[in-house]
């Protein structure tokens, strides 16, 4: 008897991102499918429709209790038969080398479980994911969790600044435009400048420190909408999309 399909959820702070695999293959998981919608909001109408029509187990990484709630509700609500499972860091095939393993972000860890299984063997990785902070994380060459750093993302320094400024406006970047001219010429331009930019040195910074005194360099990863056009100005990045949602079905087991 083959096993259920999984529906992997990866609810972060601003977006929530549902996608369904089919049977396991060699290499990493890709999903047949993703539907993206804010957290906090029901999933949209459309979803219900295109889900496989067979009773499948949903896994959860989550990072924000409302988000969680609604999901469950609208799974009750509209696939009765399929379990709902929140994971937690145990469920991960990835051992978290930090202070608290239980306190790190589900969605970083399973972006990290992704990373092994396409990193180069015996070569550390670095994994920079975007969605409302911009992580840089390390995975040690024999596939361990070893932390990183945490900064603000683009909406969230947008946010900072419109609300924190009497004069600012709100001055949003679009992940699928161009990036902003390093030079702007007026107050919305220089923002955007500043947001993109300054999170390119940022990045750059830090792989610069995460990445002394290891050799070979580890490979660069790079996952998050909002970072399509920033891996291109990231010496030897590999950007990969659902790196999350690809993590959780490499550590997929159906429950008894």
């Amino acid at each position: 008897m083959s096993q259920p399909r999984l529906i992997a959820v990866d609810i972060g702070n601003s977006a929530t991102k549902i996608g369904w695999f089919g049977p396991a293959l060699a290499g990493l998981p890709n999903p047949e499918a993703v539907h993206v919608f804010p957290t906090g909001s029901s999933p949209p109408a459309e979803l219900a429709a295109s889900l496989p029509r067979e009773t499948c187990q949903w896994h959860v990484s989550s990072v924000h209790r409302e988000g969680t709630r609604i999901l469950q509700e609208w799974v009750r609500a509209h696939r009765p038969a399929d379990p709902v499972r929140l994971l937690t860091h145990r469920d991960l095939p990835i051992r978290a080398a930090v202070d608290f393993p239980d306190k790190v972000g589900l969605d970083r860890l399973a972006a990290a479980v992704a990373v092994n299984v396409i990193r180069e063997a015996g070569r550390a990785a670095l994994l920079v994911g975007a969605g409302s902070a911009i992580t840089v994380n390390r995975i040690s060459a024999d596939g361990v969790f070893e932390g990183g750093a945490i900064l603000p993302g683009f909406k969230m320094q947008a946010d900072a600044l419109f609300g924190g400024a009497d004069l600012l406006p709100l001055a949003l970047l679009v992940p699928d435009d161009a990036p902003p001219a390093p030079l702007g010429t007026n107050t919305e331009a220089a923002i955007r400048s500043g947001l993109f930019w300054g999170a390119v040195g940022a990045v750059r910074e830090l792989i610069a420190r995460l990445s002394a005194g290891l050799n070979p360099q580890p490979k660069l990863f790079v996952t998050g909408g909002d970072l399509r056009q920033l891996a291109a100005h990231l010496e030897g990045a590999r950007f990969v999309p659902n790196l999350v949602l690809c993590g959780i079905a490499v550590a997929y087991k159906p429950d008894a």
